[in-house]
């Protein structure tokens, strides 16, 4: 289904019903990257998704894409719908946009979650990292992108999943260039959100890979224990929807039970 937004087209699904879950994809990813997970979800619960701006489906909205500005494309939707009171999954940048969403909307929330994601602010290395890509994408953007892709995966067992990082290749094409350097963007110049999860009584749960690359498991641990949010280890890398797909559901079906 389509939403229009400011003369963007925002591609959602909305199935089930009972708790509402919204589930936030990550950068270079869309809404198929729950295609394993809604339809267990769905048993109990209704669960919205959503094309982020830039990627799958969904329309660019200007040249950066701020955390607060995908927030609000979300927002719209659940206004659409009609949704007053939800729970929230966000995958690495869905889980910035959850935090967005949650400090403008606190008493919606039912409950968040962060899959393989972080309320701390990038780092000084991650910026230049962010910095170098929207540069280097310019003259190969489909190179960039499945590099990309590659290196969100625990690296001993990356051929393990061969099919399914083609397949995650293919989808994070469909971002076009233009929604690839403007999330990038709204990512290096977000704050720190510790407080969206320390200060607020919703549930709360943090999901992270020991061998992620991306986030330093040290880091998630002390995160978790300064915002008092139940922290789940996983034992591979960033794409725990992929590499650990039983576990997550099982993770999330509890969590969405105690919210």
């Amino acid at each position: 289904m389509l939403l229009v937004y400011k003369n963007a087209n925002i591609f959602y699904t909305d199935q089930g019903k009972g708790s509402v879950v919204v589930l936030i994809h990550g950068f270079l990813e869309n809404s198929t990257m729950w295609d394993k997970i809604v339809p267990e979800l769905t048993k109990r619960n209704r669960i919205i998704t959503i094309d982020l701006l830039g990627h799958g489906k969904s329309d660019c909205l200007g040249y950066v894409h701020s955390m607060e500005l995908f927030a609000k494309t979300v927002e719209a939707v659940l206004k659409h719908l009609k949704i007053r009171k939800f729970i929230l999954v966000g995958h690495s940048l869905g889980g910035y946009i959850s935090l967005a969403l949650a400090k403008m909307n606190t008493s919606k929330i039912k409950g968040l979650c962060l899959l393989n994601s972080t309320s701390e602010k990038d780092s000084e290395e991650r910026i230049k990292i962010r910095i170098r890509a929207n540069k280097m994408v310019q003259n190969n953007f489909e190179n960039m992108v499945k590099m990309s892709i590659s290196n969100l995966f625990n690296q001993e067992h990356v051929s393990t999943y061969k099919e399914e990082i083609e397949a995650i290749k293919k989808e994070a094409l469909k971002t076009s260039l233009q929604g690839y350097v403007a999330a990038n963007e709204g990512m290096k110049n977000r704050l720190n959100t510790n407080a969206v999860l320390a200060e607020n009584n919703f549930k709360k749960l943090i999901i992270v890979g020991e061998k992620d690359l991306v986030l330093n498991l040290e880091s998630s641990k002390e995160e978790a224990k300064k915002t008092n949010s139940e922290l789940v280890v996983f034992p591979d890398g960033h794409m725990s929807h992929i590499e650990n797909t039983p576990e997550l559901i099982l993770s999330l079906k509890k969590f969405i039970k105690s919210c």
